[in-house]
Formats: C-alpha cells, structure tokens, sequence
C-alpha cells in the first residue's frame, strides 16, 4: 500500500456505514457541547472553528468561484467529518496511553520528512492533507503524530491498523470515554470507533457559502 495511504489509514478508514452501540447526547444534557469524550466537552465553538480553518485553506487554494464552489459540494460533510477526527483523535490517544505508548517530537518530523520527499516539498504534502483528508496546514503536525501513535500503537499489540484486534482497542478506549455526540452531528459507535449519521429525519443540514448550519 503506497504509504501516504497507510499513514492516514485511521483518519480515512473509519469513515464508515455501522450499527450497533450507538451513544449520542442531547444538547439539553450538555448545550453548547458538539461532543462529550472523557466528561470534557468539544465545543460547537471548537468544531466550527476547525472547520473555519479548513475552509479558508481551501478558499486560499482555489481562488477561482465556480472551482471553489466544487470543492464545497465535494466536502458538504465536512463538519462532521471534522468532529469525527477530533473525537477519534482521543480515543486513539487514549487506547495509545493505555498501551503504554508514546510519540515524540522527532518521530513525527521523521514522518513528515518522508512524506514531504513523496509530495514534492511541504507546500505539496499540505496541499495533499487538506485535498485528501480535510486537513488544514496548520493542523498537519498534530495528524501526524496521530498517525505515529496509530501505527506505534498497532505495533505493541503485534497487529496493524487495518485489523480488528487495533479496531478492539480503540472501541475500548471509547468505551471507557463514554463518547457522546450531539445529535445535530450523528451519532458515535463504539465498537466502529466512528461518527455515524443518526436517524434523525428532523435534522439537516444547510451548506451555503462554505458555511455548515444545522437547524
């Protein structure tokens, strides 16, 4: 697999359909909260803010209207997606501290190093993560050393993060953050350690002009 593509495994991989063990929360039982994870809250502040960042990485890109407006209709998703990442990122740290591993600062410039020769320089790989992945520039160091910590962690338990024993790990780690999602925005399922969409007909969500409301 080329190794751009295993390095984002976790952050691409569980963006995916699932059932059961579903947790969500009501914006009465924590308002102002997008999600829960750990009793501390991510804020709608928080989620709109990141997405905010994506955005006007995008919109600096692709300074053309009519090509801007079609990479908002290809990440009408984006919101969630976004609070996806922020919420898997804790559970992964979380299953990563109770591995007993760690990442440090030169494993994560190590990667990017890498990964910069295969994109053509830092401007390319940036380009790359925010296309790809969602990923603002100024976020690409903290993804990274998401991705150092997934495949360290899959190491320790003799797997890789495409199999279920890595998957086991992080659905106990959500577990025992007791993640819940506010509605607007899905619902979390444990053992998938994923953000799915809740059956909630009465929610939707209006994209206009790069900005995402949910009403």
């Amino acid at each position: 697999m080329h190794r751009r593509r295993r390095t984002a495994l976790v952050l691409s991989a569980a963006i995916a359909a699932a059932v059961p063990f579903l947790t969500a929360c009501g914006s009465g039982a924590h308002p102002g909260a997008a999600a829960v994870v750990g009793g501390q809250r991510i804020t709608v502040s928080q989620l709109e803010s990141r997405v905010d960042e994506v955005r006007q990485a995008q919109r600096a890109a692709v300074p053309d209207e009519t090509q801007y407006q079609q990479v908002l209709a290809s990440t009408s998703s984006l919101t969630r997606d976004t609070l996806h990442n922020m919420v898997l990122d804790q559970v992964l740290h979380r299953a990563a501290q109770d591995a007993g591993v760690s990442v440090t600062r030169k494993e994560v410039e190590q990667l990017r190093s890498g990964l910069e020769q295969q994109a053509g320089g830092a401007k390319g790989l940036q380009a790359a993560w925010l296309q790809k992945y969602g990923i603002a520039p100024k976020r690409l160091d903290d993804n990274l050393r998401l991705q150092v910590e997934a495949t360290k962690l899959a190491q320790v338990l003799g797997t890789d993060t495409a199999q279920p024993a890595f998957w086991k790990a992080l659905a106990k780690a959500s577990q025992e953050l007791h993640v819940d999602l506010n509605p607007r925005y899905g619902a979390w399922d444990v053992q998938k350690s994923s953000r799915v969409d809740a059956k909630t007909p009465w929610v939707r969500e209006v994209t206009s002009a790069g900005t995402q409301v949910s009403a």
